[in-house]
């Protein structure tokens, strides 16, 4: 039954708790179990910031800006309307591919100090597909600590949208950035679209088109792609469908070759239907009649060797047919 529904909202009665007098409190309560946590000094705290909607900073990660001495950032000009919707006024210095190796150093001047230090990008977590790993390998390499603080990431908000995975089969890869040049990105792609496993990687609006037609070159006309995009913004899209139909999807609206890309090419069906024979799959329809897909993907996987993971994919769709 659909909840949310007008005609079957329930309507809010006198007892009910109220949203506006609930949630500061709420916060406020929050807020002095956040700040009440150990904080260690020195230490460089590597803070998850949002990949495009500012209300996905997280509580502890407010906390750390706001509690540590100075926040490295990869462009300060970029953070600041972040830290300003979010009311912290902590000073900033530049960290950014440039100049890593110079802050670096800084940075462990201050932990030294006995600083704590902020470390963001410039929208998603530092370190990945971003500046800061060279920061953080030579803080640990001076003995100092380095406090993890997670958030947004467009990795797995993509596969959270996307379905691509599951706790069957929960492997997937991280690409990053594909090269810029279409030679080099050809035979790129051709390395990483060979795992047997979905493969994630970025891409910006002015190479989206030649990445997908490339992928389609590399990958064939009936391998999936997920095409996700400006996640969490307010347009927000995430479209699963055929590589021969993907650069014309890009086409049809002007808006859809905008915005920063996810994309995600799924892993190539052929595997799972050459790896079951005629006698695995009787096995498999047989426990189907009794057993759950999880039970009769699991058991034939016992007796028969295959992979518990296409067993299930194939009882999946075995279970579909019938």
């Amino acid at each position: 039954m659909a909840i949310n529904c007008l005609r079957c909202r329930k309507q809010p009665s006198m007892n009910d708790p109220n949203p506006d007098t609930e949630a500061p409190t709420a916060w406020k309560r929050l807020s002095d179990r956040v700040a009440a946590q150990h904080w260690p000094a020195p230490a460089l705290y590597v803070v998850a910031t949002p990949i495009g909607n500012l209300g996905d900073l997280t509580l502890r990660a407010w906390q750390a800006l706001s509690r540590c001495d100075v926040i490295a950032a990869e462009d300060t000009r970029s953070s600041r309307p972040l830290l300003d919707a979010w009311g912290v006024d902590t000073p900033l210095m530049a960290a950014h591919r440039h100049n890593e190796a110079a802050a670096a150093q800084a940075i462990v001047q201050r932990l030294e100090a006995g600083e704590r230090v902020a470390l963001i990008s410039d929208a998603g977590a530092p370190a990945v597909s971003d500046p800061g790993a060279r920061i953080v390998r030579a803080v640990r390499e001076a003995g100092f600590p380095v406090v993890p603080v997670p958030g947004a990431s467009a990795v797995i908000a993509a596969l959270m949208a996307s379905g691509v995975t599951s706790d069957e089969n929960p492997a997937f890869v991280f690409a990053g950035f594909a090269p810029h040049k279409g030679g080099a990105r050809r035979k790129w792609l051709q390395q990483w679209c060979a795992s047997p496993a979905p493969v994630l990687m970025f891409e910006s609006p002015h190479r989206v088109q030649a990445t997908v037609g490339d992928l389609l070159a590399v990958c064939g006309g009936a391998r999936q792609v997920t095409i996700a995009r400006e996640l969490t913004k307010r347009f927000e899209q995430v479209e699963t469908l055929p590589l021969a139909q993907a650069q014309a999807w890009l086409s049809e609206d002007a808006h859809r070759n905008q915005g920063e890309f996810v994309l995600i090419v799924h892993e190539a069906p052929a595997a799972a239907a050459g790896a079951v024979d005629e006698q695995t799959a009787a096995l498999l329809d047989a426990l189907l009649e009794t057993v759950s897909v999880r039970d009769a993907a699991k058991v034939a996987a016992k007796v028969s060797g295959v992979p518990r993971d296409v067993l299930y994919e194939l009882a999946l769709q075995r279970g579909k047919r019938s």
